[in-house]
């Protein structure tokens, strides 16, 4: 799995990085995602896939294989 975020999409709530906090986090200045971990280990894709769900904004990418 390879995880990115629309920067352009992206309106800065943060259910991703309160529901995934080992992948993401947001900019200081705008609350806009940040991805910390692109291709996050198997424990807590789970979670990535959560966040995926509860985004607003549809912002979160999801790409099987590492994007490959």
């Amino acid at each position: 799995m390879r995880v990115t975020v629309d920067a352009e999409r992206c309106i800065g709530p943060g259910m991703c990085a309160l529901t995934a906090g080992e992948v993401f986090d947001q900019h200081q200045e705008d609350g806009t995602a940040i991805v910390l971990r692109p291709e996050p280990p198997a424990e807590v894709q789970d979670s990535v896939r959560e966040a995926v769900g509860l985004c607003p904004a549809a912002a979160i990418i999801l790409s099987p294989d590492g994007g490959r």
